[in-house]
Protein backbone atom coordinates (compact mmCIF):
# COMPACT_ATOMS: atom_id res chain seq x y z
CA UNK A 1 0.00 0.00 0.00
CA UNK A 2 2.93 2.52 1.03
CA UNK A 3 4.43 1.30 -2.25
CA UNK A 4 1.31 2.12 -4.10
CA UNK A 5 1.50 5.02 -2.81
CA UNK A 6 4.85 6.26 -3.50
CA UNK A 7 4.59 5.26 -7.34
CA UNK A 8 1.43 6.92 -7.38
CA UNK A 9 3.00 10.37 -5.67
CA UNK A 10 6.18 9.94 -8.16
CA UNK A 11 3.89 9.94 -11.39
CA UNK A 12 1.56 13.16 -10.61
CA UNK A 13 5.74 14.50 -10.16
CA UNK A 14 6.99 13.61 -13.03
CA UNK A 15 3.84 14.28 -15.06
CA UNK A 16 4.16 17.70 -13.07
CA UNK A 17 7.23 18.36 -14.63
CA UNK A 18 5.87 18.45 -18.33
CA UNK A 19 5.30 21.14 -19.94
CA UNK A 20 1.26 19.91 -20.26
CA UNK A 21 1.52 18.88 -16.10
CA UNK A 22 2.80 22.48 -15.13
CA UNK A 23 -0.20 23.80 -17.55
CA UNK A 24 -2.18 21.91 -15.34
CA UNK A 25 -1.33 22.72 -12.34
CA UNK A 26 -1.63 26.17 -13.05
CA UNK A 27 -4.88 26.00 -14.54
CA UNK A 28 -5.57 23.74 -11.17
CA UNK A 29 -4.16 26.97 -8.82
CA UNK A 30 -6.04 29.63 -11.16
CA UNK A 31 -9.69 27.81 -10.82
CA UNK A 32 -11.49 29.69 -8.87
CA UNK A 33 -10.75 32.76 -10.36
CA UNK A 34 -11.68 31.45 -13.55
CA UNK A 35 -14.71 30.27 -12.30
CA UNK A 36 -15.49 33.74 -11.21
CA UNK A 37 -14.57 35.20 -13.94
CA UNK A 38 -16.74 32.98 -16.41
CA UNK A 39 -20.01 33.48 -14.31
CA UNK A 40 -20.01 37.10 -13.83
CA UNK A 41 -19.20 37.52 -17.33
CA UNK A 42 -22.13 35.19 -18.44
CA UNK A 43 -24.22 37.08 -16.35
CA UNK A 44 -23.33 40.02 -17.85
CA UNK A 45 -24.07 38.75 -21.28
CA UNK A 46 -27.34 37.72 -19.75
CA UNK A 47 -28.05 40.73 -19.07
CA UNK A 48 -27.28 42.85 -22.56
CA UNK A 49 -29.11 39.29 -24.14
CA UNK A 50 -32.35 40.33 -22.10
CA UNK A 51 -31.96 43.87 -22.66
CA UNK A 52 -31.25 43.36 -26.58
CA UNK A 53 -34.87 40.95 -26.71
CA UNK A 54 -36.34 43.73 -24.66
CA UNK A 55 -35.20 46.40 -27.10
CA UNK A 56 -35.78 44.56 -30.57
CA UNK A 57 -31.75 43.44 -31.58
CA UNK A 58 -30.30 39.60 -31.07
CA UNK A 59 -27.72 39.58 -28.87
CA UNK A 60 -25.18 38.56 -30.99
CA UNK A 61 -25.20 41.28 -32.97
CA UNK A 62 -25.04 43.63 -30.19
CA UNK A 63 -22.55 42.04 -28.59
CA UNK A 64 -20.48 40.86 -32.02
CA UNK A 65 -21.33 43.78 -33.99
CA UNK A 66 -21.50 46.72 -32.39
CA UNK A 67 -19.37 49.77 -33.96
CA UNK A 68 -15.57 48.74 -33.84
CA UNK A 69 -16.83 45.17 -34.14
CA UNK A 70 -17.97 45.90 -37.44
CA UNK A 71 -14.21 47.22 -38.99
CA UNK A 72 -13.23 44.21 -37.35
CA UNK A 73 -15.29 41.90 -38.79
CA UNK A 74 -15.17 43.80 -42.78
CA UNK A 75 -11.06 42.95 -42.51
CA UNK A 76 -12.06 39.62 -41.71
CA UNK A 77 -14.03 38.91 -44.61
CA UNK A 78 -12.03 41.64 -47.01
CA UNK A 79 -9.22 42.43 -46.28
CA UNK A 80 -7.78 45.72 -46.30
CA UNK A 81 -9.06 48.84 -48.29
CA UNK A 82 -12.67 47.76 -48.12
CA UNK A 83 -15.59 50.65 -47.93
CA UNK A 84 -17.04 52.19 -44.60
CA UNK A 85 -18.88 48.90 -42.66
CA UNK A 86 -21.76 50.73 -41.93
CA UNK A 87 -23.16 54.02 -42.94
CA UNK A 88 -22.87 55.71 -39.65
CA UNK A 89 -19.00 56.08 -40.80
CA UNK A 90 -17.23 58.56 -42.41
CA UNK A 91 -16.35 56.41 -45.87
CA UNK A 92 -12.61 57.64 -46.14
CA UNK A 93 -10.10 55.86 -48.53
CA UNK A 94 -7.61 53.77 -46.02
CA UNK A 95 -9.62 54.19 -42.68
CA UNK A 96 -10.00 50.91 -41.72
CA UNK A 97 -5.94 50.38 -41.71
CA UNK A 98 -6.20 52.20 -38.28
CA UNK A 99 -7.35 48.88 -36.92
CA UNK A 100 -4.44 46.65 -35.82
CA UNK A 101 -4.92 42.77 -37.97
CA UNK A 102 -4.27 40.47 -35.16
CA UNK A 103 -8.04 39.98 -34.22
CA UNK A 104 -9.30 39.98 -38.32
CA UNK A 105 -6.71 37.06 -38.83
CA UNK A 106 -8.09 35.11 -35.70
CA UNK A 107 -11.48 35.34 -37.04
CA UNK A 108 -10.84 34.30 -40.31
CA UNK A 109 -9.16 31.28 -39.00
CA UNK A 110 -11.92 30.65 -36.48
CA UNK A 111 -14.23 30.80 -39.73
CA UNK A 112 -11.81 28.87 -41.49
CA UNK A 113 -11.95 26.04 -38.91
CA UNK A 114 -15.65 26.32 -37.84
CA UNK A 115 -18.87 26.23 -40.10
CA UNK A 116 -20.10 29.56 -37.98
CA UNK A 117 -21.05 32.93 -38.78
CA UNK A 118 -18.23 35.67 -38.71
CA UNK A 119 -20.00 37.08 -35.77
CA UNK A 120 -20.06 34.36 -34.03
CA UNK A 121 -16.38 33.44 -34.75
CA UNK A 122 -15.46 36.96 -33.64
CA UNK A 123 -17.11 35.98 -30.23
CA UNK A 124 -15.32 33.35 -29.87
CA UNK A 125 -12.38 34.86 -30.27
CA UNK A 126 -13.10 37.39 -27.92
CA UNK A 127 -14.36 35.31 -25.44
CA UNK A 128 -11.54 33.07 -25.25
CA UNK A 129 -8.86 35.79 -25.33
CA UNK A 130 -11.20 37.20 -22.71
CA UNK A 131 -10.70 33.58 -20.44
CA UNK A 132 -7.14 33.80 -21.64
CA UNK A 133 -6.77 37.26 -19.77
CA UNK A 134 -8.49 36.63 -17.08
CA UNK A 135 -6.07 33.39 -16.26
CA UNK A 136 -2.90 35.88 -17.17
CA UNK A 137 -4.37 38.30 -14.90
CA UNK A 138 -4.41 35.80 -11.81
CA UNK A 139 -0.90 34.61 -12.52
CA UNK A 140 0.65 37.99 -12.66
CA UNK A 141 -1.41 38.64 -9.76
CA UNK A 142 -0.66 35.14 -7.79
CA UNK A 143 3.38 35.66 -8.36
CA UNK A 144 3.43 39.21 -7.10
CA UNK A 145 0.83 38.80 -3.88
CA UNK A 146 -0.13 35.17 -3.85
CA UNK A 147 -3.36 33.26 -4.53
CA UNK A 148 -6.22 35.25 -2.97
CA UNK A 149 -5.14 38.47 -4.49
CA UNK A 150 -4.80 37.23 -7.79
CA UNK A 151 -8.33 35.93 -7.71
CA UNK A 152 -9.70 38.77 -6.62
CA UNK A 153 -7.54 41.03 -9.01
CA UNK A 154 -9.40 38.58 -11.36
CA UNK A 155 -12.74 39.26 -10.02
CA UNK A 156 -11.94 42.90 -9.88
CA UNK A 157 -10.98 43.11 -13.89
CA UNK A 158 -14.35 41.15 -14.00
CA UNK A 159 -17.00 43.63 -12.45
CA UNK A 160 -15.69 46.83 -13.78
CA UNK A 161 -17.91 49.26 -15.11
CA UNK A 162 -16.81 49.10 -18.76
CA UNK A 163 -16.14 45.23 -18.02
CA UNK A 164 -18.89 44.51 -21.00
CA UNK A 165 -16.28 45.79 -23.57
CA UNK A 166 -14.70 42.42 -22.27
CA UNK A 167 -17.58 40.17 -23.68
CA UNK A 168 -17.72 42.10 -26.71
CA UNK A 169 -15.70 41.25 -29.91
CA UNK A 170 -13.57 44.01 -29.39
CA UNK A 171 -9.23 43.68 -29.27
CA UNK A 172 -8.74 45.07 -25.22
CA UNK A 173 -9.90 41.41 -24.06
CA UNK A 174 -6.80 40.05 -26.50
CA UNK A 175 -4.61 42.69 -25.80
CA UNK A 176 -4.80 42.29 -22.19
CA UNK A 177 -4.54 38.37 -22.93
CA UNK A 178 -0.90 38.86 -24.61
CA UNK A 179 0.22 41.55 -22.18
CA UNK A 180 -0.82 39.69 -18.99
CA UNK A 181 1.26 36.29 -19.98
CA UNK A 182 4.20 38.38 -21.45
CA UNK A 183 4.15 40.27 -18.32
CA UNK A 184 3.99 36.80 -16.26
CA UNK A 185 7.01 35.60 -18.76
CA UNK A 186 9.05 38.91 -17.89
CA UNK A 187 8.53 38.60 -14.01
CA UNK A 188 9.09 34.89 -14.14
CA UNK A 189 13.04 35.58 -15.91
CA UNK A 190 11.05 33.81 -19.54
CA UNK A 191 12.54 36.48 -21.38
CA UNK A 192 12.06 35.14 -25.49
CA UNK A 193 8.28 33.86 -23.87
CA UNK A 194 7.70 37.70 -22.84
CA UNK A 195 9.22 39.13 -25.87
CA UNK A 196 7.79 36.67 -28.00
CA UNK A 197 4.22 37.39 -27.02
CA UNK A 198 4.55 41.25 -26.62
CA UNK A 199 6.11 40.87 -30.49
CA UNK A 200 2.41 39.00 -31.06
CA UNK A 201 0.81 41.65 -28.89
CA UNK A 202 1.83 44.36 -31.43
CA UNK A 203 -0.53 43.11 -33.95
CA UNK A 204 -3.45 43.46 -31.73
CA UNK A 205 -3.83 47.36 -31.12
CA UNK A 206 -1.43 50.23 -31.39
CA UNK A 207 -1.66 50.63 -27.00
CA UNK A 208 0.47 47.20 -27.42
CA UNK A 209 3.60 49.65 -27.32
CA UNK A 210 2.66 49.78 -23.32
CA UNK A 211 3.92 45.77 -22.86
CA UNK A 212 6.85 46.43 -25.62
CA UNK A 213 7.83 48.98 -23.19
CA UNK A 214 7.27 46.78 -20.36
CA UNK A 215 9.73 43.87 -21.66
CA UNK A 216 12.74 45.98 -22.69
CA UNK A 217 12.34 47.77 -18.69
CA UNK A 218 12.38 44.40 -17.32
CA UNK A 219 15.26 43.24 -19.90
CA UNK A 220 16.70 46.02 -18.38
CA UNK A 221 17.04 45.77 -15.24
CA UNK A 222 17.87 42.25 -14.98
CA UNK A 223 21.23 43.09 -17.37
CA UNK A 224 21.54 45.87 -15.20
CA UNK A 225 21.54 43.39 -11.55
CA UNK A 226 23.60 40.91 -13.73
CA UNK A 227 26.07 43.50 -14.42
CA UNK A 228 25.90 44.66 -10.63
CA UNK A 229 26.52 41.24 -8.99
CA UNK A 230 29.35 40.09 -11.93
CA UNK A 231 27.29 36.67 -12.33
CA UNK A 232 29.68 35.21 -14.58
CA UNK A 233 32.90 36.15 -12.78
CA UNK A 234 31.91 35.16 -9.21
CA UNK A 235 30.27 31.62 -10.23
CA UNK A 236 32.94 28.97 -9.38
CA UNK A 237 34.58 27.76 -12.74
CA UNK A 238 33.79 30.63 -14.77
CA UNK A 239 29.94 29.26 -14.53
CA UNK A 240 26.75 31.56 -14.14
CA UNK A 241 24.73 30.74 -11.33
CA UNK A 242 20.99 29.84 -11.30
CA UNK A 243 18.63 32.80 -12.49
CA UNK A 244 21.03 33.77 -14.75
CA UNK A 245 20.00 35.03 -18.20
CA UNK A 246 22.87 34.71 -21.01
CA UNK A 247 23.13 38.70 -22.08
CA UNK A 248 21.97 37.22 -25.94
CA UNK A 249 18.75 36.28 -24.81
CA UNK A 250 18.13 39.13 -22.93
CA UNK A 251 18.96 41.46 -26.07
CA UNK A 252 16.69 38.73 -28.39
CA UNK A 253 14.03 39.73 -26.15
CA UNK A 254 14.44 43.53 -26.31
CA UNK A 255 14.74 43.42 -30.35
CA UNK A 256 11.71 40.93 -30.58
CA UNK A 257 9.08 42.50 -28.37
CA UNK A 258 8.58 45.36 -30.78
CA UNK A 259 8.68 43.30 -33.87
CA UNK A 260 4.92 43.11 -34.31
CA UNK A 261 4.12 46.91 -33.75
CA UNK A 262 6.81 48.32 -36.21
CA UNK A 263 6.30 45.72 -38.60
CA UNK A 264 2.65 46.60 -38.96
CA UNK A 265 3.34 50.19 -38.84
CA UNK A 266 5.98 50.13 -41.50
CA UNK A 267 3.71 48.37 -43.32
CA UNK A 268 0.58 50.93 -43.23
CA UNK A 269 3.19 53.57 -44.04
CA UNK A 270 3.92 51.69 -47.35
CA UNK A 271 0.59 51.04 -48.23
CA UNK A 272 -0.40 54.80 -47.88
CA UNK A 273 3.03 55.84 -49.54
CA UNK A 274 3.35 58.14 -46.37
CA UNK A 275 6.29 56.56 -44.99
CA UNK A 276 7.05 55.50 -41.47
CA UNK A 277 4.34 58.25 -40.35
CA UNK A 278 2.04 57.03 -42.60
CA UNK A 279 -0.15 54.95 -40.07
CA UNK A 280 -0.03 58.19 -37.81
CA UNK A 281 -1.48 60.49 -40.78
CA UNK A 282 -4.50 57.05 -40.78
CA UNK A 283 -4.54 57.64 -37.27
CA UNK A 284 -5.24 61.81 -38.06
CA UNK A 285 -8.55 61.10 -40.51
CA UNK A 286 -10.40 59.56 -37.34
CA UNK A 287 -9.55 62.89 -35.05
CA UNK A 288 -6.70 60.51 -33.33
CA UNK A 289 -3.37 62.03 -32.17
CA UNK A 290 -1.07 62.19 -29.08
CA UNK A 291 -1.38 66.33 -27.16
CA UNK A 292 -0.24 65.24 -24.14
CA UNK A 293 -3.66 64.83 -22.82
CA UNK A 294 -4.98 68.91 -23.69
CA UNK A 295 -8.06 67.03 -25.18
CA UNK A 296 -8.92 65.46 -22.03
CA UNK A 297 -8.35 68.40 -20.31
CA UNK A 298 -10.28 70.47 -22.21
CA UNK A 299 -13.37 67.47 -22.04
CA UNK A 300 -12.94 67.41 -18.50
CA UNK A 301 -13.43 71.23 -17.90
CA UNK A 302 -16.43 71.08 -20.40
CA UNK A 303 -18.12 68.40 -18.38
CA UNK A 304 -17.51 70.38 -15.19
CA UNK A 305 -18.62 73.23 -16.08
CA UNK A 306 -21.96 72.23 -18.63
CA UNK A 307 -22.97 68.81 -17.64
CA UNK A 308 -23.01 65.76 -19.69
CA UNK A 309 -24.86 62.50 -20.33
CA UNK A 310 -24.22 59.79 -17.69
CA UNK A 311 -21.78 57.69 -20.15
CA UNK A 312 -19.35 60.92 -19.95
CA UNK A 313 -19.60 61.76 -15.88
CA UNK A 314 -19.35 58.24 -15.53
CA UNK A 315 -16.09 58.12 -18.05
CA UNK A 316 -14.39 60.94 -15.73
CA UNK A 317 -15.21 59.39 -12.08
CA UNK A 318 -13.38 55.98 -13.77
CA UNK A 319 -10.41 57.78 -15.45
CA UNK A 320 -9.95 60.41 -11.92
CA UNK A 321 -10.15 56.49 -10.01
CA UNK A 322 -7.70 55.07 -12.19
CA UNK A 323 -4.98 57.85 -11.56
CA UNK A 324 -5.36 57.14 -8.24
CA UNK A 325 -4.70 53.66 -7.93
CA UNK A 326 -1.74 54.20 -10.31
CA UNK A 327 -0.23 56.83 -7.37
CA UNK A 328 -0.74 53.73 -4.95
CA UNK A 329 0.39 51.22 -7.30
CA UNK A 330 3.83 53.49 -7.72
CA UNK A 331 4.22 54.31 -3.94
CA UNK A 332 4.37 50.29 -3.53
CA UNK A 333 7.09 50.25 -5.52
CA UNK A 334 6.45 47.39 -8.01
CA UNK A 335 8.59 45.43 -10.79
CA UNK A 336 9.84 47.89 -13.07
CA UNK A 337 7.95 46.05 -15.99
CA UNK A 338 4.41 46.41 -14.17
CA UNK A 339 4.78 50.22 -13.80
CA UNK A 340 6.33 50.81 -17.09
CA UNK A 341 2.99 48.56 -18.63
CA UNK A 342 0.91 50.47 -16.65
CA UNK A 343 2.51 54.52 -17.31
CA UNK A 344 2.57 53.73 -20.75
CA UNK A 345 -0.89 52.19 -21.19
CA UNK A 346 -2.22 55.51 -18.83
CA UNK A 347 -0.21 58.50 -20.82
CA UNK A 348 -1.77 56.70 -24.55
CA UNK A 349 -5.20 56.12 -22.88
CA UNK A 350 -5.31 60.19 -21.40
CA UNK A 351 -2.75 62.18 -23.82
CA UNK A 352 -4.79 61.27 -26.92
CA UNK A 353 -7.36 62.99 -28.51
CA UNK A 354 -10.59 61.39 -29.64
CA UNK A 355 -14.32 60.42 -27.84
CA UNK A 356 -13.48 61.04 -23.65
CA UNK A 357 -16.54 58.32 -22.98
CA UNK A 358 -13.93 55.76 -24.36
CA UNK A 359 -10.59 56.68 -22.25
CA UNK A 360 -12.32 53.34 -20.00
CA UNK A 361 -12.03 50.96 -22.21
CA UNK A 362 -8.72 52.18 -23.48
CA UNK A 363 -7.91 51.50 -19.80
CA UNK A 364 -9.30 48.10 -19.41
CA UNK A 365 -5.68 46.08 -20.56
CA UNK A 366 -4.22 48.56 -17.27
CA UNK A 367 -5.28 45.61 -15.28
CA UNK A 368 -2.27 46.06 -12.55
CA UNK A 369 -4.01 49.26 -11.47
CA UNK A 370 -6.46 47.16 -9.59
CA UNK A 371 -3.68 46.05 -7.48
CA UNK A 372 -4.07 48.18 -4.57
CA UNK A 373 -7.89 47.23 -4.38
CA UNK A 374 -6.98 44.13 -4.66
CA UNK A 375 -5.00 43.55 -2.18
CA UNK A 376 -7.15 45.99 0.55
CA UNK A 377 -9.82 43.05 -0.44
CA UNK A 378 -7.61 40.54 0.57
CA UNK A 379 -6.37 41.59 3.78
CA UNK A 380 -9.91 42.66 4.73
CA UNK A 381 -12.79 40.58 6.45
CA UNK A 382 -14.23 37.85 3.79
CA UNK A 383 -17.66 39.93 4.61
CA UNK A 384 -16.68 43.57 3.38
CA UNK A 385 -14.91 41.41 0.34
CA UNK A 386 -17.63 39.95 0.00
CA UNK A 387 -20.26 43.54 -0.06
CA UNK A 388 -17.73 45.51 -2.05
CA UNK A 389 -17.47 43.12 -4.97
CA UNK A 390 -21.03 42.11 -5.19
CA UNK A 391 -22.03 46.18 -5.58
CA UNK A 392 -19.58 46.95 -8.25
CA UNK A 393 -20.59 43.11 -9.80
CA UNK A 394 -24.26 44.71 -9.75
CA UNK A 395 -23.03 48.52 -11.34
CA UNK A 396 -21.33 46.31 -13.80
CA UNK A 397 -23.90 44.13 -14.59
CA UNK A 398 -26.23 47.04 -15.32
CA UNK A 399 -23.97 49.93 -16.64
CA UNK A 400 -23.20 47.49 -19.90
CA UNK A 401 -26.50 47.04 -20.95
CA UNK A 402 -26.98 51.16 -20.75
CA UNK A 403 -23.65 51.67 -22.37
CA UNK A 404 -24.80 49.25 -25.36
CA UNK A 405 -28.36 50.10 -25.93
CA UNK A 406 -29.00 53.45 -24.30
CA UNK A 407 -26.13 55.78 -24.40
CA UNK A 408 -26.43 56.02 -28.17
CA UNK A 409 -22.88 56.60 -28.15
CA UNK A 410 -19.44 54.84 -29.51
CA UNK A 411 -18.31 52.75 -27.09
Amino acid sequence: MVAETVERAGGVAAASGTPWGRVGAAARRARTALLWFVGIRLAGAACVAAWAWRTGRHPRSLLGGSWDSQWYLSIARHGYGMAAPDGRWPDVPGADLAFFPLFPWLVRGVGAVLPVHPLTAGLIVAWGAALLAAWGIFAVGEHLHGRRTGTLLVVLWAVLPHAVVESLAYTEALLTALSAWALYAALSGRFLWAGALAALAGLARPSALAIVAAVQAAVAVRAWRQWRRGARRSAPGGRAPDGHVPGRRLCAAALLAPVGWLGYVLWVGRRTGRGPLGYFAVQARWGSRFDFGRDALRAVRRLVLLGAPPAYLVALAVVAVALLLYVLLAADRPPAAVLGYVTVLVVLALGGTGYFASKPRFLLPAFPLLLPAALALARARRRTTAVITGGLAALSLGYGPYLLTLAAMPL
